[in-house]
């Protein structure tokens, strides 16, 4: 039957694409325009007129109708949430592939300092800024971003597991990997007004003094 159906016609024309072919090339067409679609919320999002933020404005900048953007998403949340799940490789990707490789306590620790030093982007940084002023005003995009910066607090509970594994489970990593967490959100913010700020030693210290806390003296 195959054959058959790739046979040529009588007349010499090619076969016409098979039904699996035509769906496989709408499907690939359709992730290109939902892709497109991402990209240019995350532009909106990212610039000064966030606040005008619209699924018509997401449309316009893609070229392409508001129905068709409406096709992909169903409205302005759906949009904004789909932006959450696709920036969260490029933040909590790379910190979870620090922690979980593997090495002890001190040399994970030296991966996640390396990650923490590095400079946020200004457009991740204002991209995140906006979605979490969406966030207080929309319960969806709320649960999104709440979901994504658990991700992000559980690289750090790992990481001192690692620690409380090398002292046969002698505490609870928790609360350190929670304090490492909310310290580094406080240290991006803060290099983001003063340029001034050694971020190194900061972590430095605030990873050493975790740990000496959390480890038990004998």
């Amino acid at each position: 039957m195959a054959a058959e159906l790739a046979a040529p016609a009588e007349d010499g024309r090619p076969p016409a694409p098979s039904r699996t072919t035509r769906t496989a090339r709408t499907s690939a067409k359709g992730e290109q325009t939902r892709a497109r679609l991402i990209a240019a919320a995350r532009t909106l999002l990212a610039g000064e007129g966030f606040a005008r933020f619209s699924t018509r404005n997401v449309a316009a900048l893609c070229g392409i109708s508001h129905g068709m953007c409406h096709y992909h998403f169903q409205d302005r949340t759906d949009l904004i949430v789909a932006v959450v799940e696709d920036i969260g490789p490029e933040w909590i990707g790379p910190m979870e592939a620090a922690v979980d490789r593997p090495g002890s306590f001190t040399e994970r620790a030296e991966r996640v300092i390396a990650l923490l030093t590095q400079p946020e982007g200004p457009d991740l940084s204002r991209l995140h800024s906006a979605l979490h002023w969406f966030a207080l005003n929309d319960e969806r995009v709320r649960a999104a971003v709440d979901g994504e910066y658990r991700r992000w607090r559980e690289c750090f509970v790992r990481l001192f597991q690692v620690l409380a594994d090398e002292h046969a489970g002698a505490f609870d990593p928790v609360p350190p990997g929670t304090a490492l967490a909310a310290a580094a959100d406080g240290l991006a913010a803060l290099q983001s007004l003063d340029s001034r700020v050694d971020p190194e030693a900061t972590v430095r210290i605030l990873v050493a003094g975790l740990a000496e806390a959390a480890v038990p003296r004998p």
